[in-house]
């Protein structure tokens, strides 16, 4: 058991440095989506689609903007490649500013990022719960050929759905009650963005999200004490997935993360 809580002890450790890393969530201060020429918001340039269709976004810079697109300074017209690009641009503004362009379908977005944000200086830590053991919860995961495509609403996208592949169905029981989970696939891992009866209560309203990965015997762990605070308790600026129908559960579940706390001990977002 002493390991077990060692363990989560460091994680949680890694958790709050990482919060607070010059491309953590605390410091991102702006995400704009770009769909004709304009600037953006705390930086300078002018921004645009592409013109031939490619990835990411067109530049305008003056020679005074001081603005380096992977580490040339930009002068007049430079084509700045997306996230979806095998090279993504690396954006520096010089001081404390950087910047990448985010792509979601044929759309794109300058996301603007402060190592010496608001957030960065106010944080405290992730306020958490202790060490949870009932928490810890074997279910079921049967694998879906092929996959099947679940509906995910985000925070900001005003009720849209957005389509994620789910690789497989989770299941397990509560007090008598079955329960079959939607997670979408995130990297090697499973993704579940889920809420319970602590949400906008003891933890952040939005949700939080766990990560995990079938086992090898058709088993799955969900260890709840893992769960994480989503990228919107950190910044206005990301747009987090919701929880779908069948991962929003009618009981408390008191482990993982709980709020992310100032240095005062007061809550950075109250959403």
């Amino acid at each position: 058991m002493s390991e077990t809580i060692a363990a989560l002890a460091t994680f949680r450790q890694r958790r709050d440095l990482a919060a607070v890393q010059p491309r953590g969530p605390l410091a991102l201060v702006n995400t704009q989506w770009v769909d004709m020429s304009q600037t953006i918001w705390g930086v300078p340039g002018t921004w645009a689609p592409r013109g031939d269709g490619g990835s990411g976004l067109a530049l305008s810079a003056a020679p005074g903007d001081h603005i380096t697109v992977d580490g040339v300074l930009a002068e007049g017209d430079v084509l700045v490649r997306g996230s979806d690009d095998e090279s993504p641009s690396i954006i520096e503004f010089g001081g404390s500013l950087s910047a990448n362009v985010i792509a979601s379908g044929d759309s794109y977005a300058l996301r603007v990022w402060d190592s010496a944000s608001e957030g960065i200086e106010s944080f405290g830590t992730i306020d958490a719960f202790e060490f949870a053991p009932q928490w810890v919860i074997t279910g079921s995961w049967h694998e879906i050929p092929g996959g099947k495509s679940v509906g995910f609403e985000h925070l900001k996208d005003e009720g849209v759905v957005r389509d994620e592949v789910v690789p497989g169905e989770i299941s397990f029981s509560h007090d008598g009650q079955d329960y079959s989970l939607a997670a979408f696939k995130a990297g090697r891992a499973l993704q579940l963005v889920f809420s319970d009866a602590t949400s906008g209560d003891s933890t952040y309203s939005v949700g939080r999200f766990l990560f995990l990965a079938p086992n090898p015997d058709g088993t799955i762990t969900l260890d709840f004490n893992y769960a994480i605070l989503p990228p919107c308790a950190f910044s206005y600026a990301f747009n987090c997935p919701l929880p779908p129908a069948q991962n929003r559960f009618p009981f408390a579940i008191e482990a993982g993360e709980k709020n992310v706390l100032t240095k005062d001990g007061s809550l950075l977002h109250e959403i």
